[in-house]
């Protein structure tokens, strides 16, 4: 059973960063397409980034293209999403997610899920 663990939340002004961390166990992170989805009070769960497992390809939401980076540790067995230019509406409970395959936008097809870390950005 693959588990993952995110840190790295917080609450930031508008403008500023934060880089979240998602530890994963169980698993080689490299065989793993890895995703970071997030959800803000009251509505639905969203795609943020996912990067690939065997390519290391990387596909962003085009809310966040330019300003968030999703990188892998393989020698950590670990995935990052770096954000930079944090805006309010990037307020929401952030998590990451194992796929067993290639990676999806969609968050149902994920397998494992860690237990999420809150962003908080003030205006």
């Amino acid at each position: 059973q693959v588990q993952l663990v995110e840190s790295g939340g917080g609450l930031v002004q508008a403008g500023g960063s934060l880089r979240l961390s998602c530890a994963v166990s169980k698993r080689t992170v490299s065989t793993l397409a890895m995703g970071w989805f997030r959800q803000a009070p009251g509505k639905e769960r969203e795609f943020v980034a996912l990067i690939r497992r065997s390519t290391g390809d990387r596909y962003y939401a085009d809310s966040v293209k330019g300003r968030f980076t999703i990188t892998r540790d393989n020698a950590k067995n670990t995935v990052y999403l770096q954000m930079n230019s944090l805006k309010p509406e990037d307020t929401a409970v952030y998590s990451c997610a194992a796929h067993g395959r290639f990676g999806d936008t969609k968050w149902s097809t994920y397998d494992y899920w860690g237990q999420g870390t809150q962003v908080t950005v003030s205006s």
